[in-house]
């Protein structure tokens, strides 16, 4: 009996599901202006080990995953620029350009950490048609109301806006935008846009559309959605009026979040989403990870400094997921050698026999116990080591750890396979190491190719000779 802790109510709770042979699980994806760093690489392995959970559990998935490839206004401090107007500006490419290049390597990185494709992926410049139907039908139930810079949707009409985050209304007061920038003429400052017109802040927006709303400084009602109509109108367009799952960083529980729920159900007159579910932050060495202060690292950098995307996969396995992780680089190499560790022993429970072994039922009883706590992927990863230093017979430990992985995603057997396939018995790891040394000398890079040639030598014990050298 799967059991997951719902934001909704801040409890445990037995899933239900809508429909058993279909759950719907959507996750709200990147805004695709530049590299994700690996907190967002978190949060997406942390979904495809949930979504992996319920499909191993015997629940078929529809996973739907978002691309917000136009940018959002998210504070005052924004000044009427978006993230995306300033990628373009940055890159001297268009708005479309920019989306199209960061999805695809978004796209990259999230293969190599061996996330499953989404059954759909949502891009928001395709769902214009939807956002603006249901703005106009939250104007049409008196859920929103026109000024000169946008249109608002009016939290006071919906009752239990603050359900999810547990606010009240007084101390959200106090923080007013709410994800847009200021105007004087909104009625509560909590009050939240659905449409910009490209007027005043907005004027020189890269991105707009023609939209059916008036605005006395505006023809044709030019403008572009906010950010949050984007995922009720995805969501629903795709996965129907009521939701399994949703989630998202614990970020977006105040405000983006709400404010769907409060979108959605004023059209709909049904709950939104049965089980919300969020993921806490990866930190830096104790500091948030944040593009803007320079503290982060791309899966692209960790890979050019020797770690496999295995390895960090592997990292955020040790952590539960609604909890906040830190990453060092000591965690990183404690992670690498855990992993390099499994590899070699299911690789040598390989080598003892050709036979097909059976899984283990006492060890898939306890894993899946650890799954239906609430996703406890921690405890699943020790009941994983546990399999793995018993006096099991090695060919059916393997063919546990292989069912296991169904979840874990941890690409056991295709890295034993290359490390039998590599020449001259190097790991894998080793090999691709030394393939980049290579590369890096031909270059001419020194720098790198010594910084590669101590990794080999401190951390794999493997002394590089040089063809010049021997």
């Amino acid at each position: 009996m799967l059991k997951v802790t719902n934001t909704l109510g801040g409890k445990e709770e037995e899933f239900k599901p809508i429909n058993p042979s279909e759950v719907t699980f959507y996750q709200c994806g990147p805004t695709v202006y530049w590299n994700q760093h690996i907190g967002n690489m978190r949060a997406v392995v942390i979904a495809d080990l949930i979504r992996r959970s319920i499909e191993y559990l015997g629940f078929p998935v529809k996973f739907v995953r978002n691309y917000t490839d136009f940018g959002h206004m998210t504070s005052d401090a924004d000044e009427g620029e978006d993230k995306m107007e300033k990628a373009a500006k940055r890159e001297s490419l268009s708005p479309r350009a920019i989306a199209d290049k960061y999805i695809e390597q978004y796209e990259k990185d999230v293969k190599a950490l061996n996330t499953l494709a989404p059954t759909v992926r949502a891009r928001a410049t395709d769902y214009l048609d939807q956002m603006i139907k249901m703005v106009q039908e939250l104007m049409q139930k008196g859920y929103a109301y026109a000024t000169p810079k946008a249109i608002y949707y009016d939290i006071s009409k919906f009752e239990h806006y603050y359900d999810l985050s547990g606010h009240v209304a007084e101390k959200e007061q106090e923080g007013a935008g709410h994800g847009t920038v200021s105007d004087p003429n909104k009625k509560q400052p909590a009050d939240f846009a659905l449409w910009f017109f490209k007027t005043g802040d907005h004027k020189n927006a890269l991105q707009f559309w023609p939209s059916p709303f008036t605005s006395p400084e505006v023809e044709n009602g030019y403008g572009f959605p906010g950010w949050h109509i984007e995922c009720s109108a995805m969501a629903s367009t795709v996965l129907g009026v009521t939701l399994d799952f949703h989630m998202g960083g614990i970020e977006h529980i105040p405000v983006h979040h709400t404010n769907e729920i409060a979108q959605s159900e004023a059209i709909s007159g049904k709950k939104f989403v049965n089980y919300w579910l969020h993921n806490g932050h990866l930190m830096l060495n104790g500091k948030k990870i944040a593009k803007s202060d320079g503290n982060f690292f791309t899966l692209e950098q960790l890979e050019e400094k020797g770690y496999d995307p295995m390895h960090l996969r592997y990292l955020f396995l040790q952590t539960s997921y609604r909890m906040q992780q830190n990453f060092t680089w000591e965690a990183m190499d404690a992670a690498r050698t855990a992993y390099v560790k499994l590899i070699n022993i299911y690789a040598r429970n390989s080598s003892q026999t050709d036979n097909q072994g059976e899984i283990i039922a006492k060890a898939k009883e306890k894993f899946t116990a650890a799954i239906e706590d609430d996703f406890n992927f921690p405890q699943a990863l020790a009941v994983l080591w546990d399999l793995v230093k018993s006096d099991a017979k090695a060919y059916d430990i393997n063919s546990t750890i292989d069912d296991f992985d169904r979840i874990l995603g941890l690409e056991i057997e295709k890295h034993v396979n290359l490390i039998s396939a590599t020449p001259n018995g190097l790991t894998a790891e080793i090999s691709d190491l030394v393939d980049k040394r290579k590369q890096a000398r031909t270059n001419k890079d020194w720098q790198k190719a010594d910084e590669i040639r101590q990794l080999l030598k401190t951390q794999y014990k493997y002394n590089v000779q040089d063809e010049s050298t021997k």
